[in-house]
């Protein structure tokens, strides 16, 4: 079931694997037509082995990638950011009832001062840059 794949990277596919086991097997998503799973673009959840493995397991599950280097789309991603370096760091935990402590005085606190982030970049805007972008040429430096 896992051909060309081995240590460390069979751990996190088997970890994976595990995750969308434990999801599928519950309802609605074990009798749902379609299960759209949307994953970033680490290597174990990319490529055609990976695609097969999963529809052969579950045929209703339709992996959703989000494009290559956006991870400021993935709000769970930003909410670690945000938690990594404001009650992460440093890393000076005694003991995990203190991580746990810590981590939960986080979140509550975060509840009460987080806002939406508020966009300001518009279509006119972007449409501006692009056609800045197309109609400048940066000098190509040749390599020594």
């Amino acid at each position: 079931m896992f051909d060309g794949v081995s240590g460390a990277r069979l751990h996190r596919v088997l970890t994976k694997y595990y995750l969308v086991a434990q999801v599928m097997r519950r309802l609605p998503y074990r009798y749902a037509p379609r299960v759209f799973w949307i994953m970033d673009n680490g290597t174990i959840h990319r490529g055609a082995r990976c695609l097969a493995r999963l529809q052969r397991r579950w045929p209703n599950l339709i992996p959703v990638h989000a494009p290559v280097h956006a991870g400021w789309l993935n709000q769970v991603e930003i909410y670690f950011s945000v938690l990594q370096r404001k009650a992460l760091t440093p890393n000076d935990f005694r003991s995990l009832h203190d991580l746990e402590r810590r981590l939960l005085a986080f979140q509550e606190h975060y509840q009460q001062v987080a806002r939406p982030f508020q966009w300001r970049f518009t279509r006119r805007a972007l449409c501006r840059l692009m056609s800045r972008l197309s109609t400048t040429s940066a000098p190509v430096s040749k390599a020594a």
